[in-house]
């Protein structure tokens, strides 16, 4: 029997899909329930089921970064979407990053039951699973849409958030994976550290500022995130070549 997890927040739908479908005679048993998307994470890492049926717009979470944290960190789970969000880029977007079906509500049962034999048949054509002590699959091996879509999304917030105290933790959390699988998504779609490219993007703003000769280099290190000058002038030597002033001179001759 697969397990089900299905994900809404109005109490009514997971009701009413947890008694409206005949779930033995298809070969399923509904392991649980979830009235939101934190929640849902939660479960289907503490359940790991086999189907996810779940609503991609719930308050306070991103249903496609949620989506691909999914897909990517358990790449065997088939995911159908039931939703009333109707936007087509909305939706292809979800079915580039796996989602098995894009279910609009109200939905007819036949659409519910063709979507839940399509995920059960790919199931039976998985090859066996790992044992319940080895890992699922690892994350850089995973390749997929829904990695290169969570490393984008990683990236893009590092860019708004690098010259804050921004940790590795800090953007799994974002991006809803745990900091390992985002750590060894980095190496394999980007091939740097998360550090390396943090620093980067840190000294890249901090190259912008010291045009500017009136903004001291004391100020302009606790503006793109760095604690003490010290610690600044190693790490833009480190990605330069040179210290912050050696840089600013070379900008004053030319």
């Amino acid at each position: 029997m697969y397990r089900v997890l299905l994900v809404d927040d109005e109490r009514i739908i997971l009701d009413g899909l947890s008694r409206a479908v005949p779930w033995a005679s298809m070969g399923c048993t509904v392991a649980g329930t979830a009235s939101n998307g934190e929640e849902g994470l939660r479960l289907v890492r503490a359940l790991r089921p086999d189907i996810l049926l779940t609503d991609i717009r719930m308050p306070n979470m991103d249903g496609l970064s949620m989506v691909a944290a999914l897909r990517s960190e358990f790449p065997r789970l088939q995911i159908a979407v039931l939703t009333a969000f109707r936007d087509f880029e909305y939706a292809q977007t979800a079915l580039n990053l796996g989602v098995c079906r894009y279910l609009l509500k109200p939905s007819k049962l036949d659409e519910l039951y063709e979507a839940i034999r399509v995920m059960t048949a790919r199931l039976d054509a998985l090859p066996p699973a790992p044992g319940e002590d080895a890992p699922e699959e690892d994350p850089a091996a995973a390749g997929s849409s829904a990695g290169n879509y969570i490393v984008r999304q990683a990236l893009d917030y590092m860019r708004a958030h690098c010259a804050e105290h921004l940790t590795l933790a800090d953007v799994a959390d974002h991006v809803y994976v745990s900091q390992w699988h985002l750590s060894k998504l980095i190496n394999k779609h980007v091939n740097q550290s998360f550090f390396d490219i943090l620093g980067r993007m840190r000294i890249d703003r901090a190259k912008v500022l010291l045009a500017d000769s009136s903004l001291r280099i004391h100020a302009i290190a606790e503006q793109v995130g760095y604690s003490d000058v010290a610690h600044f002038s190693k790490s833009f030597k480190r990605f330069e070549g040179r210290t912050p002033g050696e840089y600013r001179d070379g900008l004053a001759r030319h």
